[in-house]
């Protein structure tokens, strides 16, 4: 029968959303508040709001977050090729010092521009 195989995904969605809302309501209850205005204030992208729209702004804070997200799919592409090793011979490894290498070359580059620097 159909329950008998979805009835432990059942109770396990069940019993998640019921520890989620229970930690909510138990934060929301005892946890401590003492708004105040910088508690309050509107805080996006590491810039004050309601400035100038036409202000001069720093350009490295997404670069960072760029290079963050480049590096951080480098491993979501790498991590499925490690385990793979044995079925993609060496056509597969070839793939990936050429995949890594021009990672490598984007990062210098980067690097040499001046991106990484907070001065």
């Amino acid at each position: 029968m159909v329950t008998d195989t979805y009835l432990p995904v059942l109770i396990f969605i069940l019993v998640g959303s019921l520890v989620g809302v229970a930690l909510f309501s138990a934060g929301s209850i005892i946890g401590p508040r003492r708004p105040n205005k910088a508690k309050l204030a509107p805080y996006e992208c590491g810039f004050e709001a309601f400035e100038d729209a036409r202000m001069k702004f720093d350009v490295r804070y997404y670069l960072v977050a760029i290079l963050f997200i480049l590096f951080d799919l480098e491993i979501a592409f790498l991590f499925p090729w490690a385990m793979a090793n044995d079925q993609v011979g060496l056509l597969g490894f070839w793939t990936a010092i050429v995949f890594l290498t021009i990672l490598v070359v984007g990062f210098v580059y980067e690097w040499k521009k001046g991106a990484l620097d907070w001065e």
